[in-house]
């Protein structure tokens, strides 16, 4: 049953036209489907989605929220960053950035924040 299911994450945004314009102008997404003033899906590759909605709980969790995989987690930063993302320093026992980015034994990470306090992630496996 579920196994076969396409997932959707699921994000919070406190301002969702502050989220719009940072999920366009800076990552360079357009929401595939606007359901309402309150609610954006967007679309990524392989089927993957995103919905993008308003609610006062944004920015509350502490955890990765979503992520992107991707075969250069380097270039990736690099493109980011010229768009004006901050990517996260962790110094924790077992987990290390260095210049945003970690090597851990499965791969590489790099994490960073959008406007509304979601913590977000890109990851490279080995």
């Amino acid at each position: 049953m579920l196994k076969d299911l396409e997932i959707i994450a699921v994000l919070p945004a406190k301002d969702i036209d502050r989220a719009r314009s940072f999920y366009r102008d800076v990552l360079g997404l357009e929401p595939a489907e606007t359901m309402d003033e309150e609610n954006l899906m967007y679309r990524c590759g392989k089927g993957t989605a995103f919905l993008l909605y308003k609610t006062d709980n944004a920015g509350t969790a502490k955890n990765t929220q979503m992520g992107w995989a991707t075969d250069d987690v380097e270039a990736e930063v690099k493109e980011l960053r010229g768009r004006g993302v901050v990517f996260e320093e962790y110094d924790f026992p077992g987990l290390k950035t260095e210049n945003g980015i970690a090597s851990t034994p499965v791969g590489k990470a790099a994490w960073f924040l959008d406007t509304e306090g979601n913590i977000l992630n890109l990851y490279q496996g080995q």
